[in-house]
């Protein structure tokens, strides 16, 4: 009898071990949300919540996410407006996820144009955040039109690695230039996914609101 109870505790014992080991290795996402605050995106942050509010509805209890500005020197914390790994609870990740919507609006009330645009620093920050969450599917999604413009004395010219994440250029949009020459929107966006790529991430362009499903895809 002893020996059958003994049999019984090992197995139970074992059980729980694969059950915990499960659970450990159930696929999470975390996404950063980087929001470029110079005068072209500064006017349409609309755009920008409507993107927020898709996502706080996609993510799920013990999922991650953060929203952040582009401006001049990008790779400090202070440039993060709000993020929040959401409670496993769902009554508690709901209360969070609505107190990170009010966040949201609060810096699209108040946005103030930077002078420069140092988005290499903003997906330093990002990945750095994205690699703590420990998140399974790391995305970082960018709403800019991908023209770097950094101050006297910024390096931002090397390899970055990023780590496996899904790099997404959400409504990017075209400068006045643009029109005259429309090489140099794509030599943009081929600099940016080639970077991109060469530091192990992925890229995807959406340029389509309607169809924000592509995000996950």
């Amino acid at each position: 009898m002893k020996r059958l109870f003994l049999s019984f505790g090992l197995t139970m014992a074992l059980l729980m071990s694969v059950l915990a080991g499960c659970s450990d290795t159930r696929s999470t996402r975390a996404v950063y949300v980087l929001v470029d605050t110079s005068g072209t995106y500064s006017q349409q942050f609309d755009k920008v919540q409507g993107v927020m509010r898709y996502l706080l509805g996609s993510l799920q209890p013990g999922e991650s996410l953060a929203l952040a500005r582009i401006d001049s020197a990008s790779f400090s914390e202070e440039d993060i407006v709000a993020r929040m790994s959401f409670d496993l609870r769902p009554s508690m990740a709901n209360a969070q996820k609505r107190a990170f919507l009010d966040s949201v609006d609060a810096f699209g009330e108040n946005i103030q144009a930077s002078k420069y645009t140092d988005i290499t620093g903003g997906i330093l920050q990002a990945i750095e955040y994205l690699n703590e969450t420990r998140a399974t599917e790391k995305y970082i999604v960018i709403f800019s039109d991908l023209e770097e413009d950094l101050q006297k004395g910024q390096v931002r010219d090397f390899p970055i690695n990023f780590n496996g994440s899904r790099v997404l250029a959400i409504n990017v949009t075209k400068l006045g230039s643009d029109n005259v020459d429309p090489r140099k929107y794509q030599e943009r966006v081929d600099d940016w996914s080639a970077r991109v790529e060469q530091g192990s991430g992925e890229w995807k362009m959406i340029n389509d609101l309607n169809r924000l499903d592509a995000i996950w895809e």
